[in-house]
């Protein structure tokens, strides 16, 4: 999208229940459908899209129909656009993605404003800190894998895994690359 007669939204996407905050600023068109803005999330956060997710918007839920669905109540996502799912005046809502970790967002809606003629939506402009690996064991688990990384002795008698093998290499839980994540985000401009 580079049409600037169109409305997009700043969204401040924060990892909640982590210290220091792990957070992402993105630039949306207003009328991203909810099904997109889950991709757009994956992608500036880091996370693999393994998993089931959900937005909670007004106290709505919406989410994509799953064997999985295990009775609860929400509305199909897919169709659904933000901008109107937020209607004039909510700024603020919820993203949970893999209910097995139940990794929750805060999502912020910081500013709306024309789209900039030369810019590609979705963009991420800012961000801090490293997404936690996909499986590592929701908020206590992601504490008990930065630990063990950190520990230079390699003397923790719990679960000592390999790590550096099961993340396929190098993890820095204080890096973030905006780079890397808007090159996720291009590919999914060339997927539409």
């Amino acid at each position: 999208m580079s049409s600037s007669s169109k409305i997009v939204y700043c969204l401040r996407i924060e990892l909640l229940q982590i210290e220091p905050l792990i957070w992402r600023r993105v630039w949306i068109p207003a009328g991203t459908v909810l099904q997109r803005l889950h991709k757009i999330i994956q992608a500036a956060m880091g996370w693999g899209d393994h998993h089931l997710h959900e937005f909670e918007i007004a106290g709505k839920r919406y989410e994509v129909p799953s064997d999985q669905d295990f009775g609860r109540k929400f509305t199909d996502e897919r169709g659904q656009r933000l901008d109107r799912a937020l209607g004039p005046s909510i700024r603020e809502f919820r993203y949970v993605y893999d209910f097995g970790d139940n990794w929750e967002h805060r999502l912020i809606v910081e500013d709306l404003a024309t789209a900039r003629p030369r810019w590609l939506y979705p963009a991420c402009v800012a961000g801090e800190r490293a997404c936690p690996p996909e499986d590592v064991g929701s908020v206590p688990g992601y504490q008990q894998f930065v630990k063990d990384l950190a520990d230079q002795s390699g003397t923790s008698d719990e679960n000592d895994p390999d790590y550096v093998r099961w993340i396929g290499g190098v993890y820095d839980s204080e890096g973030f690359d905006v780079n890397a994540a808007n090159q996720r985000l291009a590919k999914l401009r060339k997927a539409v």
